[in-house]
């Protein structure tokens, strides 16, 4: 533990003074640092004190200084916005008068301070699995002269079961953005468990996130509210089905305001977010949808306009009802009228199947030159005219009698390696026909960069690479002369920009598919127009 991070687990402990509630990691962490216990000068104490009762944050601003940006994201701990905060637990006033409030993933105690304050009757309930954050929420609580209504639950919320009460329970709060990589295989089979209950089909790959909107439809009850605070990708991802199925159905969704990338509600990581309220039970009335381009524009949470649930029920992406498209003008068409655009295929291991040094053996029939990174394509512009400068990517068929007697000895040698190093055992090698085919998709004629901190760079295919899933693929739906394809790509180079995709968590814009097929292009007539002046090979 760092000398700072030292420091601050003293300044807590000399705000809550009675460290008897403190829970056992909270004891384990203090044990392990060394400046806990060295006295904190009056001075920083009383200025501490002034600063959080009228409303700052002092401790969290802190914490979020020492940690880096890098190992809070690792945890999902990336505090909210004091004016969100606000905007929240004012809507969350308009809804009654609860006599619970549960904040389930709470850090420092934003949004449950501001609830306490609004409600000064109602239980809150924190719960919050970083002991350190913790104690930072006690010392908070503390000053706020809240410590004989809040209960602090130092676990995981998914672990957490709530006594019945007589009244309305109150959600609110910003559950963690966890990637479901950094989640373990019991929790992802409890998520899956727990939508099957609910008669919904739930994609393992969720993130953590979407775990707590589980969570809290099996602890609310009819009439409970609530309001979240998350990314915004669900809304129109695979994996999202199940929450917008959930929304529509069990959790009783209501309102749904999504945020541009300008407004930071997750600061450092530039992220497109969306707060969505619920009431439990809510099944006819419309659901509210406001697209947010300004703080200011939140209000109590009372703006949008209203979408019947039944064309929420049927959408299968979100986005576009919240921030529609206008209608293609005079002399556009959409990109989709041309080409299907397909994501990059999976390898589910890039290590194992981007061949090395352990694939020299390999015959070099099943070694296909690759688009591996966004940089590749970034580094060729507008053509990439030759294999030599990508990796190759191993695409062994599903069966493999094909081979002659060497070629197969090689092969199977290979195999026994990749087995050795897992490679049969990753969620997708288990999902396979056969876990050892990659099955890369066929050499697309264009190719676009599907994630960075830069628009898409577009790329005719000239040497017939193939692609993995860091590029998306361009494949037209008609033959097309190979003059519309370069001038395509050089009109999309110079007018397609990053407000055209979203923004997720670290700040990186991804472009899906189907929001490059709907990026607006002249006409063939007027894209040849200037065709002498664009460079074909």
């Amino acid at each position: 533990m760092s000398p700072e991070e030292d420091a601050l687990i003293s300044v807590c402990l000399a705000l809550i003074g009675d460290a008897d509630s403190l829970s056992a990691t909270e004891r384990r962490l203090i044990e392990g640092a060394s400046a806990a216990g060295e006295p904190v000068d009056n001075q920083t104490v009383h200025s501490l004190r002034r600063q959080i009762l009228r409303g700052a944050d002092p401790l969290g601003e802190a914490f979020t200084a020492i940690r880096s940006a890098d190992d809070r994201r690792a945890t999902g701990a990336v505090y909210t916005p004091q004016p969100i905060v606000d905007a929240m637990v004012e809507w969350l006033a308009t809804q009654g008068a609860p006599v619970r409030i549960v904040d389930p993933g709470s850090g420092s105690g934003r949004f449950i301070l501001a609830a306490g304050r609004m409600f000064p009757d109602a239980e809150l309930v924190a719960v919050e699995m970083d002991p350190f954050a913790a104690l930072m929420l006690r010392a908070n609580v503390a000053v706020c002269g809240l410590g004989g209504r809040v209960r602090v639950l130092v676990e995981d919320y998914r672990k957490v079961t709530l006594p019945c009460v007589a009244g309305m329970t109150a959600f609110i709060g910003n559950p963690p953005y966890v990637r479901h990589h950094e989640i373990g295989e019991d929790w992802k089979a409890w998520y899956a468990k727990g939508f099957a209950a609910l008669g919904i089909k739930a994609s393992a790959l969720a993130g953590l996130h979407l775990h707590f909107f589980l969570q809290t439809r099996l602890l609310a009850r009819e009439g409970d509210v609530g309001a979240f605070v998350t990314s915004a990708e669900w809304m129109d991802v695979n994996y999202g089905s199940a929450l917008r199925k959930l929304l529509i159905e069990q959790l009783g969704g209501t309102a749904l305001h999504v945020l541009a990338p300008t407004v930071e509600a997750f600061p450092g990581t530039a992220t497109t977010a969306a707060i969505t309220c619920f009431r439990v039970g809510e099944r006819a009335e419309p659901v509210t949808v406001h697209a947010v381009d300004a703080l200011p524009e939140l209000g109590h949470l009372e703006g949008g306009t209203s979408i019947a649930r039944t064309t929420l029920q049927t959408a299968h992406k979100w986005s576009a009802i919240a921030r529609p498209a206008p209608a293609c003008q005079a002399g556009e068409i959409e990109l989709g009228e041309l080409f299907r655009v397909h994501r990059g295929q999976v390898t589910g291991a890039n290590d194992i199947w981007i061949a090395g040094d352990h694939a020299r053996d390999l015959p070099a029939c099943v070694k296909f030159a690759t688009v591996t990174k966004a940089m590749d394509l970034i580094r060729a512009g507008a053509h990439l005219r030759t294999a030599g400068v990508l990796r190759s990517v191993i695409d062994l068929p599903a069966g493999l009698d094909g081979f002659t007697h060497e070629e197969r000895q090689r092969i199977d040698a290979f195999l026994s390696w990749a087995r050795q190093h897992g490679a049969h055992e990753g969620y997708i090698a288990t999902h396979r026909k056969a876990w050892w085919s990659v099955a890369l998709k066929a050499p697309a004629p264009i190719l676009c960069t599907y994630m960075a901190r830069r628009p898409p760079q577009f790329t005719v295919n000239t040497c017939g690479a193939r692609h993995i899933n860091i590029a998306h693929g361009l494949y037209p739906r008609e033959p097309l002369a190979p003059e519309v394809m370069y001038a395509l790509v050089a009109w999309l180079n110079g007018n397609t920009h990053t407000g055209s995709g979203r923004t997720y968590a670290g700040g990186l814009t991804k472009f899906e598919p189907r929001e490059i097929e709907r990026l607006r292009i002249p006409a063939l007539e007027r894209l040849l127009e200037n065709r002498n002046a664009l460079n074909f090979p």
